[in-house]
């Protein structure tokens, strides 16, 4: 696989998990909101970046540190809230292939 066919791998791949919408608000029952995209941090070195693979769909409030719901304003109690991002992350990577599924 060549560097640029990776690219365009990785931006389909980001477009699919931002069009699922926030995976919080779908999994608290308020539907679909638009997501902007959450690099996973679990296993990551302090200054590492996750793989394009390795994302979940949140809206600003679920994702932002400037809301008191945002992941980065309290990354432990936030997962005590929605689950951890191992197990987001699994559904996400479902979810993403259910997706795709569908449009074939």
């Amino acid at each position: 696989m060549t560097k640029k066919s990776k690219a365009k791998e990785d931006k389909q791949w980001l477009s699919d998990v931002a069009e699922l919408g926030c995976i919080c608000c779908r999994n608290m029952g308020y539907g679909a909101s638009p997501a902007e995209i959450h690099h996973v941090r679990t296993g990551q070195g302090m200054a590492q970046r996750a793989s394009h693979k390795d994302v979940l769909p949140l809206c600003p409030p679920h994702h932002r540190p400037t809301y008191d719901t945002g992941f980065h304003a309290a990354p432990k109690t936030w997962q005590e809230i929605h689950g951890t991002e191992s197990e987001l992350l699994e559904q996400t990577k479902r979810e993403v292939m259910e997706l795709r599924a569908c449009r074939v």
